[in-house]
């Protein structure tokens, strides 16, 4: 089917600034939803409230409007503009109100714009708590025991079923936020106050804790043809209770099995049909550890904070092809950027592993609470990819300038151990490395599992980057003596090998072998332990890619030219 021959100017709502819990994925997002409907000869209008952003450079849309994001203001700029669609998935959570506020005062239907994209009534659907719940039973998927809540009476009866904790969800807010894991009635009533009063309907979901089990997440993409594929699956490395946008998250899942993997996709699958979402959509969902029992959780039916990283993780362009499906075009009839060989319905491969670690701003304010919650504090992240798991994960931690180069961070070895295990057992901003530290200290993988509730596959390869700074430190002389002899069969330098392939700089090795690092790096090109390069083509090398971008790692075989 071709494009919407009725579509010629296209609205494009902005995410407004960039504030806690909301960085500037969505500037990426509505970059690229722009470009693309350039790309299909439509005129692109864009709104924006802050001016520091890529989308409101004026080559990137033919009209840019610096102004609030509200009605009033939206409203003049339909006026003045005549778009014929508005296309709202793309600025998070601020335009998907936005185009809801816009749809209820009537201006739309007074202006004859078309919602693009996922249709008004599947937005309500996904982000009234009690609809979505009424959706999920209605096809048969399991939602957790909840109540929906509008006033401060209501609260108080949830107080006297004696479930604790409970999670506080408010309906139509990002990041989490008003929301809170409540552990006694007070705290109840506190955050679900709070929560009533940042929610644009004034309505809170409190719904039974789930804390300790896996959380998933599923990245799809649906047409009008109702062709979907799940673009990336990832796992959050913190269990339930982290909000995903504070948890490190790594694609694609490493502890599923491929009975829980199908599942869990199937699920996601269901849902966004049902939902009737055009373009893009993120599932998340909890499994328990123990079973193959698992709750839908929460569905954000838009591009989300997920949506970057795993545009960015698999090479495909999801913001790129969900606006495209927003003008009519289908899923089969989207070429693939980065093969130019295969269409928007091949479901991405991925031969390697990406991890990524929040960037929380507890530098700059000293005194704020470092407890992680619901309620999402960071204010960016960074990404990395490698072949496995620990390589790309040390790739992530220096990449966070924070003066961490692996698993050591200041003041955590100062810590007793009754503050270790506190630190280990409630989410901070600073678990990995007391993880680290009590893996130093000779605590057990067993232990440090009870504690955390995190899964053991995750800290058994923590573990087996402490195993190797112990390594380094008790083999710092045969790594020397390596200088004089250059033998690159002697176990040393195998161990320098299995040490870079881990992911250890050279600064790292240097450090705890005692030694300096410009030795380390002459003796690593010495032995011919250099970087090869690998291909990110969404397609795990089964086509031939025309465009695209490459990670280093210290495999044997370079796939760069």
């Amino acid at each position: 089917m071709p494009r919407h021959p009725d579509i010629h100017k296209v609205m494009v709502i902005g995410s407004g600034p960039i504030i806690i819990g909301q960085a500037a994925e969505f500037d990426y997002a509505g970059t690229q939803a722009c470009k693309a409907l350039r790309e299909e000869g439509c005129k692109v209008v864009l709104i924006n409230s802050n001016p520091a952003t890529i989308m409101t450079d004026v080559e990137i849309a033919d009209r840019v409007y610096i102004e609030p994001l509200n009605v009033e203001f939206a409203t003049r700029v339909i006026a003045q503009e005549r778009p014929d669609g508005l296309l709202p998935t793309l600025g998070g959570q601020t335009g998907l109100n936005l185009a809801t506020q816009l749809a209820e005062s009537g201006t739309l239907e007074k202006y004859h714009v078309r919602l693009l994209g996922t249709p008004l009534q599947s937005i309500r659907m996904a982000e009234d708590r009690e609809e979505f719940r009424a959706l999920m039973n209605r096809i048969g998927e399991p939602v957790p025991e909840s109540w929906i809540v509008e006033t401060e009476e209501q609260l108080a009866e949830v107080c006297h079923v004696g479930l604790w904790p409970l999670i506080v969800r408010p309906a139509y807010t990002l990041g989490g936020t008003g929301g809170g894991v409540a552990r006694n009635a007070e705290e109840l009533m506190e955050i679900g106050m709070r929560g009533l009063k940042l929610s644009m309907r004034h309505q809170v979901m409190v719904e039974r804790s789930l804390l300790g089990w896996k959380e998933i997440e599923y990245e799809v993409m649906r047409d009008a043809n109702n062709t979907c594929i799940t673009v990336c699956n990832m796992e959050n490395f913190d269990p339930m209770g982290v909000h995903t946008g504070d948890s490190i998250v790594v694609a694609p899942s490493q502890t599923l099995s491929d009975k829980e993997y199908q599942m869990l996709r199937s699920a996601s699958l269901n849902i966004i049909r049902s939902l009737g979402i055009e373009g893009g959509c993120n599932v998340q969902l909890a499994l328990d550890p123990d079973s193959f029992q698992y709750y839908v959780i929460e569905v954000n039916p838009r591009v989300s904070r997920s949506s970057a990283l795993a545009s960015k993780a698999t090479g495909y362009p999801i913001a790129r092809v969900a606006a495209k499906i927003a003008i009519g075009l289908q899923l089969d009839e989207i070429e693939n950027a980065v093969t130019r060989k295969t269409l928007a319905c091949f479901e991405p491969s991925l031969d390697y592993c990406v991890v990524k670690i929040p960037r929380w701003p507890f530098d700059k304010f000293m005194v704020a609470d470092r407890r992680i919650t619901t309620q999402m504090k960071a204010t960016g992240e960074v990404m990395a990819i490698d072949r496995s798991f620990e390589p790309a994960l040390m790739k992530a931690i220096r990449s966070l300038e924070i003066g961490a180069y692996g698993l050591t961070a200041k003041n955590v070895h100062a810590l007793s151990d009754m503050q270790l295990e506190e630190k280990i057992a409630t989410p901070n901003d600073e678990r990995m490395f007391a993880i680290a530290e009590a893996f130093r200290r000779g605590m057990m993988v067993e232990e440090v599992q009870a504690l955390s509730q995190i899964d053991r596959w995750f800290l058994q390869r923590l573990q087996r980057l402490v195993a190797m700074e112990t390594r380094l430190k008790v083999h710092g002389r045969a790594i020397a003596a390596l200088a004089d002899t250059l033998d690159s069969d002697a176990p040393a330098a195998d161990l320098l090998r299995e040490a870079k392939r881990i992911g250890f700089s050279d600064r790292q090795i240097a450090e705890y072998a005692g030694l300096p690092e410009s030795l380390i790096r002459s003796l690593r090109r010495a032995f011919g332990i250099v970087p090869t390069y690998k291909m990110v083509d969404t397609c795990a090398a089964e086509f031939e890619a025309a465009t695209p971008y490459f990670y280093s790692c210290y495999d044997r075989e370079d796939e760069s030219i």
